[in-house]
């Protein structure tokens, strides 16, 4: 049997995707605001960075992995203008329920595509933008993740990942107080589920560090990978190229 992690917790890898489903169909419903709370609202910040880092323009393709409740697709739609697309994506129906309808009452109809980012049903080099934000570490082989949205990713594209990382080391000590004792008794109080919450912030602690991650990428096969600390390194922004 082979294994990998949830949370501290060591599974059967085939077992995670399930896991993990159940996680964010646990959560969905109070995701948008259980994110306004846990960051101080500072998530909308990062997403705005990773926009203006996209640098996405009229006409192009985007493809949002793991995009849940529609904060990215919603923001790259008008910068792609009416020439352009933007694909919606998710593995959990929940989440993606809750962005289709966020996007349909913004008056927007996106493709929306329940897919595993593993296996993406999308055919090679279509796309200019591939982003991923708070879904990689969810993710059971990330390699084959990362592979994936190279080959969708035309020559000269992007592939944008926001994921939390490594903190600085000054802020590790109120980081793991805030992270372990604070954000499961929020969870409890505002979702009723503390466990949920319990497991984001051990898959944080589990998730590579802001040079394994960009070690990883280009094994990915990405030629130029960068990447930008946000809040003290709470948050990473990797940038990848695909030559």
């Amino acid at each position: 049997m082979s294994t990998t992690h949830f949370g501290f917790e060591s599974v059967d890898e085939r077992d995670k995707a399930r896991r993990v489903r159940g996680v964010f169909d646990s959560v969905a419903s109070r995701y948008d605001l259980m994110n306004d709370l846990m960051s101080a609202g500072l998530h909308r910040a990062w997403k705005a960075y990773t926009v203006m880092v996209a640098d996405v323009k009229p006409g192009m393709s985007v493809l949002d992995i793991a995009g849940g409740t529609g904060d990215l697709a919603l923001a790259f739609a008008p910068k792609v203008g009416p020439t352009g697309t933007v694909v919606h994506t998710d593995i959990n129906a929940a989440m993606l329920g809750e962005g289709r309808n966020r996007l349909i009452d913004a008056g927007l109809a996106l493709p929306t595509v329940v897919c595993d980012a593993e296996a993406l049903p999308f055919p090679d080099a279509h796309f200019d933008r591939v982003t991923v934000a708070f879904g990689l570490r969810n993710m059971t082989h990330k390699d084959r993740a990362l592979a994936q949205m190279h080959r969708v990713i035309k020559p000269g594209g992007k592939l944008l990942v926001l994921e939390f990382s490594k903190v600085a080391k000054p802020l590790e000590k109120v980081y793991d107080w805030y992270s372990f004792e604070v954000l499961p008794r929020m969870g409890k109080l505002v979702a009723g589920d503390d466990a949920s919450y319990r497991y984001l912030a051990e898959s944080i602690r589990m998730h590579p560090d802001q040079e394994s991650l960009k070690t990883l990428m280009q094994q990915g096969g990405f030629g130029h990978v960068d990447y930008h600390n946000l809040t003290g390194g709470v948050v990473a922004l990797h940038v990848a190229i695909k030559c």
